[in-house]
This record gives structure tokens, sequence and C-alpha cells, in this order.
């Protein structure tokens, strides 16, 4: 395994002013994909559905599983949301927005096939 090797895709580089360092940009509330990083007007967790989450789920191949930052401390999603992406084949990661950023990095490294939904640190 070369260490050195950078898997393609959006980085999450850290935190900087409220929200999360990608490339240049700064986004408050991220959805990411291996292909791409965008900013996201997510509803409050409790209303939360996969078609808040849909701009990331057609890849190729499919992801394993979507990464749930629920913001600044970890709260459990609605179950049918979970019940949405299980019956897609997809697994759900929940866990708050920083960890999820952190793990972010690390499972892209390993070359994970994975998306994320990250609500705001705040």
């Amino acid at each position: 395994m070369d260490r050195n090797a950078a898997v393609p895709g959006p980085v999450i580089a850290g935190f900087s002013g409220g929200g999360f360092r990608v490339d240049d940009n700064v986004y408050h509330a991220l959805l990411i994909s291996p292909e791409r990083a965008d900013g996201w007007r997510p509803p409050a967790l409790n209303a939360l559905t996969d078609a808040d989450v849909a701009p990331i789920l057609p890849l190729q191949p499919p992801p394993e599983f979507l990464l749930l930052g629920t913001g600044s401390t970890l709260q459990h999603p609605p179950r049918a949301f979970v019940a949405a992406l299980e019956a897609r084949g997809m697994g759900v990661e929940v866990m708050d927005s920083r960890a999820a950023a952190r793990a972010w990095g690390v499972l892209r490294g390993e070359g994970r096939q994975i998306v994320g939904a990250l609500y705001p640190l705040d």
C-alpha cells in the first residue's frame, strides 16, 4: 500500500469559520461524494428523508454507506430514513459532524466508496 498515493475526489481539510473546509471552499453544511462536494440546506434532523440526500446517492459503483454527521452532538436520524437507505443496499453510519469529517478522510484514504451528509457544527 502506497501511503503517498492520493485517492481522487474532495477532501475535508479541516474546519473554518464554523464550516467544513474542502479545497478552496467552506461549507456550513455539506453533501460529499467521491466526485464532488456541495453546500447543503438540511432539514431538521427529525424530518430527514432519503430525498434530502438524493444528489449524492446515484454513484457507480454504489456507495457502501452514508456517513451522517448530525451536528455538534450525536443524534439519531429517523428510522424511516435509515430504512430507506438500507432498502437501497446502503448502510448509514451516524456520528457527530466533526467525527464524520475526520472519518471521511480516513475511509476515503482507504479507497472506500462512501458518501456523506454533514449537518452544521453549531
